[in-house]
């Protein structure tokens, strides 16, 4: 069984939706609360290299990108998640699975306002100590 069915498999009617750009860039949409699990599989079960994740204040809510590598097949997988409440967006940190996330997250956290629940370190990074608390400079005014 290759990634793709192995993914499909193990995650089934929690895809929410499945694009392939191209054979090997695969995009597929989660909903916030299956994070964990997404990431995990291909982490851990599947060996993915995790790449980076980045975030985006959309008009929908909080867009959020995982982006994870298979190396030997030259694959690149993202997963996305919408989150819907922008006044409070909130997704479980994936943190605690493999440290390569804590930054990034803690990124997120300071330019967007995410709070990533369980994240073992959630303070400043890159906004200077004077920057106001609770304004989020890559949010949509």
């Amino acid at each position: 069984m290759d990634t793709k069915e192995k993914i499909k498999e193990v995650l089934g009617k929690k895809i929410i939706a499945w694009h392939e750009h191209s054979p090997r860039r695969i995009y597929f949409s989660i909903d916030p609360k299956d994070i964990v699990e997404a990431t995990t599989l291909l982490f851990k079960d599947l060996k993915m290299r995790f790449s980076i994740a980045s975030g985006t204040d959309t008009p929908e809510g909080m867009e959020i990108l995982y982006h994870f590598s298979l190396d030997q097949t030259g694959e690149f997988y993202s997963v996305r998640v919408m989150l819907e409440d922008k006044k409070n967006p909130r997704i479980d940190s994936i943190t605690p699975l493999f440290e390569g996330a804590e930054w990034i997250e803690r990124e997120m956290w300071e330019l967007l306002g995410i709070d990533f629940v369980g994240h073992p370190n959630l303070k400043r990074l890159l906004l200077a100590d004077e920057w106001p608390e609770g304004e989020y400079p890559l949010r949509r005014k």
